[in-house]
């Protein structure tokens, strides 16, 4: 299977969402869409801490010079 796109992960998973939500589906039916639904949560928290760790802050240095530092979650 093909690396999913982020975006369209999202979307799948709101879809799922949304189906869960309307109480119409067969138990059967509910689990299958559970079980998608978990591995778009993990494609989505792969990207995002891939993406998370290419991220860096540029900052200037008491010198007047620039320089990068790696992100941290909570810089503010």
């Amino acid at each position: 299977m093909p690396e999913q796109n982020f975006e369209k992960a999202i979307e799948r998973l709101e879809k799922i969402v949304g189906e869960l939500e309307s109480g119409k589906l067969s138990l059967d039916d509910a689990l299958k869409l559970y079980q998608e639904g978990i591995r778009l949560v993990q494609v989505c928290s792969k990207k995002l801490e891939a993406a998370q760790k290419k991220v860096e802050l540029l900052t200037k240095t008491s010198g007047g010079k620039f320089q990068l530092k790696p992100f941290k979650e909570n810089a503010d």
